[in-house]
């Protein structure tokens, strides 16, 4: 890992230490960098504000959650370990999907799984989803990362394998039998 990438984990774990106390919308970049001890440049030089540096975190998590998914994997192995990373990092993900300002994680979330889930399609197929497919899959990813927040919100009260189970079997028809055609289901 480069100095960069440490960098970034450092200021990840100051945010993620932040909000142990204090609700998202109010940490500061102030109170950021002096839990991480690096100056406020360092921190501009590698996010563009809090929520820049709380989004950057989530696509490590989505990355790693996701990486293997075509290859063998399904969609229901990637959602087990996406909740398993969040039900670790509980506090992180309880304080910043409580955040609705503007670039918050939940809207994030949406965009990062739906256009994961597009370029997949368009890997596998060599087309992006046509338009129906295309609303099919929005409304799907709208309403999981709903029920991601309601889970995270509410107390982790389902285990990830069986909200696994959920997402897979709230998946409209058409949907499931793409993915199923495309092997990742």
């Amino acid at each position: 890992m480069n100095k960069s990438e440490q960098t970034k984990y450092r200021l990840a774990d100051a945010v993620k230490e932040c909000m142990k106390t204090t609700p998202v919308e109010d940490i500061t970049i102030k109170q950021i960098v002096s839990h991480c001890g690096v100056t406020r440049q360092t921190f501009y030089r590698n996010f563009r504000d809090r929520d820049d540096l709380i989004n950057w975190y989530f696509n490590i998590i989505l990355d790693e959650s996701f990486r293997r998914l075509g290859s063998g994997e399904t969609v229901y192995d990637g959602l087990i370990r996406k909740f398993e990373y969040i039900h670790q990092e509980e506090v992180f993900f309880s304080a910043a999907f409580r955040n609705d300002a503007q670039n918050n994680l939940k809207d994030h979330d949406f965009r990062m799984i739906f256009d994961f889930y597009r370029n997949l399609i368009k890997e596998k197929t060599g087309s992006l989803p046509d338009d129906e497919i295309n609303s099919l899959l929005e409304m799907y990813c709208q309403a999981s990362v709903y029920m991601t927040v309601k889970w995270v919100l509410s107390g982790i009260r389902t285990s990830e394998k069986a909200l696994a189970g959920l997402m897979i079997d709230a998946m409209p028809p058409k949907l499931h039998e793409l993915f199923d055609k495309l092997g990742i289901v």
